[in-house]
């Protein structure tokens, strides 16, 4: 596609007034005018014949094949020209609904016959998103036309959940807390599992002295219990409407599923085997118990494969069959969202019925967004009364949280981008106090 640039647009236009201005005072000259609209029409002409073809040139994307949810990701654009290149394009791209990149052309400086940018991914959801179109342009020598040529490589990037940046932080998690003298996991010290005996020295707690061998071996010696393992963790996540709507700018139920997933590796990392269920108006799925590190690429497809869902949650049908499909005491930990009293009220109901065989872990993502509105500050209508619903909603937030703890539910209520690691510090302390 060749067409002209606002350059020539304005050149062409300013023949307008001045012709209006000839035909009033001078009507005999109004070939001038003429002349003029001919001059620019001429110059266009040439050029677009003059400079850089667009047979000459070719457009090429690359990218990676996979995309973390929530990790940022780069996508390589090159333009080249057979022969003589101009010296700048702009080149831009076109992705599907599940990718999102900057709409504002980049500008391509080329040295040579070729050309590249490095344009910014971010993922919106997970699926299969494309880059469907290249788009390329530069000016002719003159400025009066741009050159456009569109390329369609239907380049194909996996949106699956951020498995990488998953693995990452939990290893910053050992090694931080490793670095300080603590680690997260005490393979001893800690449990109701007993290991050996060993001599008192001061940092010991008295409560662990064995008073009988003390008085058979001569000397003060205290037990050390090992830390109990082969707990079952469930990871139950609601895909329901209320957990796909976005949060922060990405759906709460992909946050989600970061959390699980850190959650699930440090607990394989640490001997309890764990499981993942989903559900939104009915079940969606049942890993069933796996145990062991190798088993977490299975976790991984398992999450993976929950979609989003636009259906109310069914905490009936959906806590009964994990219920039923739990043989042993587990840890259920239940990632889910509530916008009203009544979804609210089930939603308790249900897990008070699970209570009374499994522990259950709560979490709870800080809305931050509904927060900011809830301090706004009342200087319009519109800001009071969006104030006032958003206290509301989180007023009756605190009370089934409140509720849920004076049952026994264990809850985790934490900002977004530190919920993975609030969720593994109350997954520890459990497993600490032999609460599981």
């Amino acid at each position: 596609m060749i067409y002209p640039t606002r350059r020539a647009i304005v050149l062409a236009a300013v023949g307008a007034p001045v012709s209006l201005l000839v035909g009033l005072l001078a009507p005999g000259y109004w070939i001038v005018v003429g002349a003029w609209l001919v001059l620019i029409g001429g110059l266009i002409l040439v050029d677009a014949l003059l400079g850089p073809t667009r047979a000459a040139a070719t457009l090429s994307v690359e990218t990676v094949g996979v995309l973390g949810m929530g990790a940022a990701g780069t996508a390589v654009l090159r333009a080249a020209f057979e022969g003589a290149a101009p010296p700048r394009a702009e080149i831009t791209a076109e992705t599907n609904a599940l990718l999102r990149m900057a709409h504002d052309p980049f500008t391509a400086m080329f040295h040579g016959q070729s050309a590249e940018v490095d344009a910014p991914l971010t993922p919106v959801r997970r699926g299969e998103a494309e880059i469907s179109t290249l788009w390329l342009r530069w000016q002719g020598s003159l400025g009066l036309v741009w050159k456009q040529i569109r390329e369609t490589p239907r380049r194909k990037i996996i949106i699956a959940p951020d498995v990488q940046g998953v693995k990452s932080k939990a290893m910053s998690l050992f090694a931080r807390d490793a670095q300080h003298g603590v680690k997260l996991q005490r393979e001893t010290g800690e449990g109701s599992e007993f290991h050996a005996l060993r001599e008192v020295d001061g940092a010991t707690d008295p409560r662990v002295i064995d008073w009988k061998q003390s008085a058979r071996h001569g000397k003060l010696l205290g037990k050390e219990f090992r830390t109990d393992r082969n707990h079952p963790v469930v990871l139950a996540i609601d895909t329901g409407r209320a957990m796909c709507e976005p949060l922060l700018g990405q759906p709460r139920v992909d946050r989600a599923i970061n959390a699980a997933l850190l959650l699930s590796y440090v607990s394989l990392k640490t001997g309890d085997p764990a499981g993942v269920f989903g559900f939104d108006a009915r079940p969606r799925g049942f890993s069933g118990i796996v145990s062991g590190p190798a088993a977490f690429p299975r976790l991984q497809r398992q999450l993976a494969a929950l979609d989003y869902s636009a259906e109310e949650t069914n905490y009936t049908l959906g806590l009964t069959q994990l219920g039923v499909s739990l043989r042993r005491r587990s840890l259920v930990v239940v990632f889910t969202d509530f916008a009203d009293s009544t979804t609210a009220e089930l939603m308790v109901e249900n897990l008070t019925r699970l209570l009374r065989r499994h522990v259950i872990l709560f979490v709870v993502m800080r809305d931050e967004e509904l927060e900011v509105i809830a301090r706004a500050e009342p200087n319009s209508a519109t800001a009071v009364s969006g104030a006032v619903t958003a206290r509301a909603l989180l007023k009756s937030r605190d009370v089934v949280i409140a509720r849920l703890t004076r049952l026994g539910v264990h809850v985790v209520d934490a900002p977004t981008h530190t919920i993975g690691a609030a969720l593994i510090n109350a997954y520890l302390d459990l497993k600490r106090r032999d609460v599981l």
